[in-house]
């Protein structure tokens, strides 16, 4: 990978965006540049976690950073939030196309949304090579739900992402099940897609900030990050709130912000149980030293859907982790097959509250978990399968 190419990304999340798909955007272009790649990215002002537009100026070295969305409006109506954010986002890149493309060796369009990639496709050079980063298979969250509206939307999603994905020159996954799924749901070309689990992105500096918030003789178990209906935050609430009536000397942490925690914080009167605002990225090593246990949560039937980007990180931190995902998915193979612990695979608050006892009895061999994450969550690699 001689060569020096023109990139241009297309993503509404992108620095300082604070949720994780804003994160891994900004440290993959971050490795693009280090690499002497020049990269131009569309997005969108940071809204998330709350989708309320907060205006940014902020600017990356060697980055030229392209924003809109200054002045949008999202409703507390989750469906309808969603379809402003693609509708807005495909006007915008459309706008900015013409002049953005001139001159690019690369596009690559981060999925989902998807919509905006599928409204300028009429539009894209044929020159143009188009490498596709798929973080989720919003066609699989949209199973099992009712009624006329979400039925319409599930039939768009379908007829956009197997549009979109079939005109990829290339289509990278961030995990087999979801490159399987997509394989057999948009009848893709085998030859054209690649995996690779997405990567570490900490720096080995940990900070002093949190000090005041956890107990050092507690045993302090964590959930931390977009809490949106794919993490289950129902049966995640409820599951806290049994284990604390179970386990001794326990205290549970939710980081996060937005519609979802406000419920909840509602619903909440356990004083084991405190909410926080997400954490600056430069406190995350900070968190999960402090964190005893942390929690993955996956909704029932959604890990053909994503792979938590959080989970190299968590596992090269040398905490503790819970994983609660389906039985037979790839997270559980893949902790079984490295000898990780531990995984939970029923959404069951008894099963759940002893296999959180067992962990925080557990012995683990941080050591040889640090080893498996700096061998299997790499930038590098992600970086070569997207120019080979």
């Amino acid at each position: 990978m001689n060569k020096k190419e023109n990139i241009l990304i297309i993503s509404p999340f992108f620095y300082p965006e604070p949720i994780s798909t804003g994160k891994f955007n900004t440290n993959f272009v971050t490795s693009l540049v280090e690499k002497g790649h020049a990269v131009t990215v569309l997005c969108f002002h940071p809204f998330y976690p709350d989708w309320k537009v907060k205006e940014s100026n902020h600017q990356l070295k060697g980055v030229e950073i392209i924003r809109g969305g200054k002045h949008l409006f999202f409703t507390k109506k989750t469906i309808f939030r969603r379809l402003i954010l693609e509708f807005s986002f495909a006007f915008f890149v459309l706008r900015k196309l013409y002049k953005n493309q001139k001159n690019k060796d690369l596009i690559i369009p981060i999925f989902p949304p998807s919509f905006a990639f599928y409204f300028i496709l009429p539009f894209l050079s044929k020159r143009i090579r188009k490498v596709g980063m798929v973080h989720d298979l919003q066609e699989i969250y949209s199973e099992g739900k009712t009624g006329f509206l979400n039925n319409f939307i599930k039939f768009f999603i379908h007829k956009i992402e197997k549009k979109c994905y079939q005109n990829c020159n290339k289509l990278l996954f961030l995990s087999h099940e979801m490159k399987n799924e997509a394989k057999k749901l948009y009848n893709l070309a085998e030859d054209k897609l690649e995996v690779q689990y997405p990567f570490i992105t900490l720096k080995d500096h940990i900070t002093s900030d949190l000090d005041s918030i956890f107990d050092k003789e507690k045993i302090n178990v964590v959930y931390s990050g977009a809490l949106g209906e794919k993490q289950n935050p129902m049966e995640l609430f409820s599951f806290f709130t049994e284990a604390s009536k179970k386990i001794e000397n326990t205290m549970f942490y939710i980081f996060s912000e937005g519609e979802t925690i406000k419920k909840l914080k509602k619903l909440n009167n356990n004083k084991k149980i405190i909410f926080h605002n997400l954490v600056n990225k430069e406190n995350l090593e900070e968190l999960y030293s402090k964190s005893s246990i942390q929690i993955i949560p996956q909704k029932e039937n959604t890990s053909k859907g994503s792979l938590p980007s959080k989970l190299p990180n968590l596992l090269a931190s040398g905490c503790k982790v819970l994983v609660i995902t389906d039985p037979k998915s790839e997270i559980e193979e893949f902790f079984t097959s490295n000898n990780l612990s531990l995984v939970a695979t029923k959404w069951n608050n008894n099963l759940l509250v002893e296999k959180l006892k067992f962990l925080i009895d557990k012995n683990v061999d941080i050591e040889h978990q640090q080893i498996v994450a700096k061998k299997k969550f790499t930038i590098d690699e992600m970086i070569l399968k997207v120019f080979r």
